[in-house]
C-alpha cells in the first residue's frame, strides 16, 4: 500500500479518487485558505474524513517533522509566478517570490531524508505558457527543480470530457518518479516517444492516437536563476505541448489527441430529479440582464479614467445544452446574480441555475460531498470552481499502482 501525502487538499478530491483504490492511503493532509477566516474546505475535509493526521495551517509555516515519511505526494497546487532569485544572504540560495506555493513542495522534497518514491500534481493548463513575457518559464523552472531533486516527469493535458466524463475540464496532470524506483529505469530505458504515446502511466489510464505531431526536444541547463531569467525569452510561443516527458533535465513533448470511444456523460445526467429550491430560478425580470450577458456584443466602453475603447465578445449558448458534457465550472457559479459564466439549465418549471449537488456531480464528487450546515450554497459552488474531476485522478491512480505492480 503507498502512503500518501495529500497538499492544498481544497475538500479531498484527490482522497477520493486515489482511495476508491485500496492501494492508497491518506496518511497526512494540509488545507489552509488564506484570505478568509473560515476556513470551509478545511471543514468539509475534516467532516467527512476526520480530523486525525489533518493541518489546517500555511503549509509555509508546517515544520517538517510534522509531515510522515510517505510514498506519493499529491496536490493541486495554486497557479501563481513561479520566479525564482538568488537570496541576498546567501547567492546560491534560491526563493521564489513571497507566498509562491510550489517552493512548499519543493522543500518536503529538498529537504525530507525518505523523499517521496512519487508525484502526482494538477493545475490549470495555462501553467505550460505562463507567464505572456517568457512562455513556458514556470513549467520550465517546476521540471528543471524536479530534475535537480531526481525526479523524472511525465505530463499531459487531460479534458476530462473527451474521456466521457461529465465536464469539459482542461487540466495539466503530472507524475514524478525518484531516481530510486523501477518506474524511473523503465522509462529511461524505454524511447520516450513509446513511453508517452503507449507504455507510459498516463498513457495507460487515457489513451491517445499514435501519430506523432511536431516532436520538441531540449534542454534544461544551467541553474534555476538563469532558467527563470532567460528562458524563451522573446518568443510568443511555448515550447511545451500538452503531452511531454522530462528526465535527467532534457524535454520531450509532443502534441496528442484524445482516443476514447465510450460513454459518454451529459449535463442532463447530472441533473437532479427531486425538487429543487425556487432560489435556484431564475425570475422573469431578471431575463433581459441574463440574455444581454450571455449574448454578442459590439459596443463602445469607457474606462474610469475617461478613456474609451470597442468591445467585441461573441454570444454563448443560453440555456446550457444537456446533450453534451457540461462547460467548466467557475469559482463564480454561485448566487443569484446575473453572470455570463454561469449554468443555466431549461426544465419544465422554467429557467434555473445549477444547484451545489448537481455541480458536485459535474467533478464526480459523491452527492452533498460539500454539504455543511456552516457552508453556504454559494461557498459550495465556489468550492466546486476550485476542485477538479475525481474520475480523472482515479483512473491516474489506477494505472500508477498497476505500473508499480501493487497487488
Amino acid at each position: 500500500m503507498l502512503k500518501v501525502v495529500e497538499l492544498f487538499a481544497g475538500v479531498g478530491g484527490f482522497r477520493l479518487g486515489l482511495e476508491k483504490n485500496n492501494n492508497y492511503k491518506v496518511v497526512w493532509s494540509n488545507q489552509w485558505e488564506p484570505s478568509t477566516k473560515s476556513q470551509h474546505a478545511s471543514m468539509i475535509y475534516e467532516a467527512r474524513f476526520g480530523k486525525e493526521n489533518h493541518s489546517n495551517k500555511n503549509i509555509t509555516e508546517v515544520d517538517l517533522k510534522e509531515i510522515p515519511d510517505h510514498d506519493l505526494l499529491v496536490g493541486g497546487f495554486p497557479c501563481q509566478d513561479y520566479s525564482v532569485a538568488t537570496t541576498l544572504q546567501n547567492s546560491k540560495g534560491l526563493i521564489g517570490k513571497k507566498g509562491v506555493l510550489w517552493w512548499s513542495i519543493h522543500k518536503i522534497l529538498n529537504e525530507k531524508k525518505n523523499k517521496p518514491k512519487y508525484l502526482f500534481l494538477e493545475n490549470v493548463d495555462r501553467l505550460l505558457k505562463s507567464p505572456s513575457s517568457q512562455r513556458g518559464r514556470d513549467f520550465s523552472i517546476m521540471l528543471k527543480s524536479l530534475s535537480d531533486l531526481g525526479y523524472a516527469i511525465e505530463w499531459r493535458i487531460i479534458n476530462a470530457a473527451e474521456y466521457g466524463m461529465p465536464q469539459r475540464r482542461r487540466r495539466v496532470f503530472f507524475l514524478g518518479y525518484h531516481k530510486s524506483t523501477e518506474l524511473y529505469k523503465a522509462l529511461k530505458k524505454t524511447t520516450t516517444s513509446k513511453w508517452m504515446l503507449t507504455s507510459g502511466t498516463l498513457v495507460s489510464a487515457f489513451p491517445v492516437d499514435t501519430n506523432i505531431e511536431n516532436e520538441n526536444k531540449f534542454h534544461l541547463g544551467g541553474d534555476l536563476v538563469a532558467l527563470s531569467e532567460n528562458f524563451n525569452a522573446g518568443t510568443s510561443l511555448s515550447p511545451f505541448q500538452n503531452t511531454g516527458v522530462c528526465i535527467s533535465g532534457t524535454v520531450h513533448t509532443i502534441k496528442t489527441t484524445s482516443k476514447y470511444s465510450g460513454k459518454k456523460t451529459t449535463l442532463k445526467d447530472v441533473l437532479q430529479n427531486e425538487e429543487v429550491g425556487s432560489d435556484f430560478y431564475i425570475p422573469s425580470k431578471d431575463l433581459p440582464k441574463w440574455n444581454y450577458l450571455k449574448g454578442a456584443k459590439k459596443e463602445v466602453r469607457k474606462t474610469k479614467s475617461g478613456f474609451e475603447y470597442k468591445y467585441n465578445e461573441g454570444s454563448m449558448v443560453f440555456p446550457d445544452a444537456l446533450d453534451n458534457a457540461s462547460r467548466t465550472i467557475i469559482t463564480g457559479e454561485g448566487g443569484k446574480t446575473p453572470s455570463r459564466f454561469k449554468h443555466v439549465v431549461e426544465t419544465k418549471k422554467g429557467l434555473r441555475r445549477l444547484t451545489p449537488l448537481e455541480l458536485e456531480r459535474l467533478n464526480m464528487f459523491p452527492d452533498n460531498h460539500t454539504q455543511l450546515e456552516q457552508v453556504s450554497n454559494t461557498k459550495r459552488a465556489f468550492l466546486m470552481g476550485n476542485a477538479l474531476v475525481v474520475g480523472v485522478v482515479e483512473k491516474i491512480g489506477e494505472a500508477l499502482s498497476k505500473k508499480i505492480n501493487l497487488k
